[in-house]
């Protein structure tokens, strides 16, 4: 049976991620509300509400993982279906927003991806969208509720590593902002990566600026992908000095050669959020380890319904935060 307090919400899972829906229904003892998502052979996605949401505050989770497109589709069906059902507020949880790196207009005739998904949603009768640690910071003014995962990595620094002992190192100049934030709330330096790419996703030269001899170097960055950069930066740390190295971020896309550049990097742990499922990656080898934000999330719906301050959950770690 659902909580009394929380009578009036719905929360509604795609087919991205499951686990994570089921964990955060768990945190705010909540049965997952029912719906039926079925791919006919003809490619379409449909998907059918099978109770009522009139007068509800309805919650959607999927996440852009695997095939993101799909996802999105079912996303903006669910919230379609949601809206013509008369719900009374319907929000997208989308832990890993889709298309998030497209974000600008980089050069001629591109597109910006981002803010179309953003329109997608907004038309398909979305009335806020909660998602975590954007790309770039300039998508936030898309959303009502971006939320960051600054809080838990630090919360595992302190629990894992010896903080006094670290160096803060940021892949790149554009990072750099979210790794000062982090440096200066344990109060320990920060260092960065000067690079330079031929193509995405592939690195020519990188030049430390600043010194991490002698030091646990600890790179933080937002996605890891084919984790060339991340890999390449390890090395680097290394030959410059650093006793051991830890990288940290948020969405573990971990696709093509991430696997096997994370073992042959040299780095002790690759730590990541579930925002992704990672039961796979995880049985592939002992160097990752995910950090659950159920609990944030689940807060956050929490406090959304309730119409209290969700900045509190910028700074804070809501519950104790385990490894899920």
């Amino acid at each position: 049976m659902a909580s009394a307090a929380y009578s009036t919400i719905k929360l509604f899972a795609g087919s991205s991620h499951p686990e994570l829906a089921h964990l955060i229904a768990k945190r705010l003892r909540l049965p997952l509300a029912r719906a039926n998502i079925t791919q006919p052979p003809s490619g379409e996605t449909r998907v059918t509400i099978t109770e009522s949401v009139r007068d509800y505050d309805v919650y959607i989770l999927n996440t852009g993982a695997g095939e993101v497109n799909t996802h999105l589709m079912e996303l903006c069906i669910m919230i379609h279906a949601c809206k013509i059902a008369s719900a009374k507020r319907i929000t997208a949880i989308i832990p890993h927003f889709m298309y998030a790196r497209q974000d600008k207009k980089d050069k001629s005739r591109a597109p910006i991806t981002a803010k179309l998904v953003a329109n997608m949603l907004r038309e398909a009768g979305c009335d806020h969208v909660i998602t975590m640690d954007l790309h770039a910071s300039q998508i936030q003014g898309f959303f009502d509720v971006p939320l960051y995962a600054e809080p838990s990595m630090i919360q595992y620094m302190r629990d894992h590593i010896d903080v006094k002992n670290c160096v803060i190192v940021s892949p790149d100049a554009g990072g750099a902002k979210r790794a000062t934030s982090i440096a200066d709330r344990l109060n320990i330096d920060f260092a960065l990566f000067h690079k330079e790419r031929k193509k995405a996703n592939e690195v020519s030269r990188m030049v430390l600026v600043g010194s991490v001899t002698g030091k646990i170097a600890v790179l933080v960055d937002d996605m890891a992908d084919t984790c060339g950069t991340l890999g390449l930066a390890a090395r680097n740390l290394i030959e410059a000095g650093a006793t051991k190295v830890y990288a940290f971020a948020t969405h573990g896309i971990l696709s093509g050669p991430a696997i096997k550049v994370i073992n042959e990097s040299g780095m002790e742990k690759l730590v990541i959020t579930n925002t992704i499922p990672q039961s796979d990656n995880c049985e592939k080898t002992d160097k990752i380890d995910v950090i659950d934000v159920s609990h944030v999330l689940a807060e956050t719906i929490r406090r959304s319904h309730f119409g209290e301050s969700v900045s509190y959950l910028f700074h804070e770690v809501p519950y104790t935060n385990g490894i899920a």
